[in-house]
């Protein structure tokens, strides 16, 4: 998390420059892409995925280390208006998660140090339906926000495994939903419109394949948990 908080410090750092560069009249580059009805491009990026998690009594935190993923994927761009644009962006996201449990939701039973922690691996297929609102451009320099709903599928959720953590499986579901929201800047270049994005990404429904005992010091105190994250991309069209 701190190295993606550092790239995201960098982004908004090179955004200023551009800004400051842009303030004086230049050459416009690429004076007539936003007036395409239909564009496509292509992004890659870094992820940080995170859980929220819910408990059902107040006990000990189930604590997740995040780890720095990636993301490549397709663009689809409507023109709606002069401002607003609808978009489509499935893509590809790897991450891994690693929750570690405290020692007191076993409450007395033997357990070994495995037990303690469990890795998360996730492979989606990410599929977001996008409203992206532009300012007016200014030079060769144009912010925008952006905001909408997206589902994924998880390949490596093992939602109908029957092992659980019992057999040391974690097991989420197969299909979720979110809903995001973030900010970018359009940068027209010579032949190219180049755009570095950030993005946050909030689960909706409960992820948790509870095991088979009910009272599972893995998921038996679990009420709900739900992914949350932070995209960064870089989107080349």
């Amino acid at each position: 998390m701190k190295k993606l908080i550092s790239v995201v410090i960098i982004l908004l750092i090179s955004s200023n420059s551009f800004a400051q560069l842009f303030t004086k009249e230049k050459i416009p580059n690429l004076e007539n892409m936003d007036k395409k009805i239909l564009s496509w491009g292509y992004f890659l990026g870094f992820n940080s995925y995170d859980f929220q998690f819910n408990y059902e009594q107040d006990l000990d935190d189930i604590l997740v280390d995040t780890t720095v993923g990636f993301q490549v994927g397709l663009t689809g761009d409507l023109r709606l208006n002069d401002h607003l644009n609808l978009r489509l962006e499935p893509g590809v996201f790897f991450t891994t998660r690693n929750l570690q449990y405290n020692e007191s939701a076993f409450g007395g039973i033997d357990f070994r140090a495995s037990d303690l922690i469990r890795e998360v691996k996730s492979t989606y297929i990410h599929v977001p339906l996008l409203l992206k609102f532009s300012a007016n451009r200014i030079n060769n320099f144009r912010p925008f926000i952006v905001g909408g709903l997206s589902t994924a599928i998880n390949l490596s959720s093992n939602e109908n495994n029957p092992d659980d953590n019992s057999s040391g499986e974690f097991r989420t579901t197969n299909s979720n939903y979110f809903y995001e929201i973030g900010f970018g800047i359009d940068l027209y270049l010579t032949y190219f419109k180049f755009t570095p994005s950030i993005r946050g990404v909030f689960g909706l429904n409960d992820e948790l394949v509870r095991d088979e005992d009910p009272n599972s010091p893995w998921t038996g105190n679990v009420r709900s948990m739900k992914t949350r994250g932070i995209f960064i991309n870089f989107t080349f069209r």
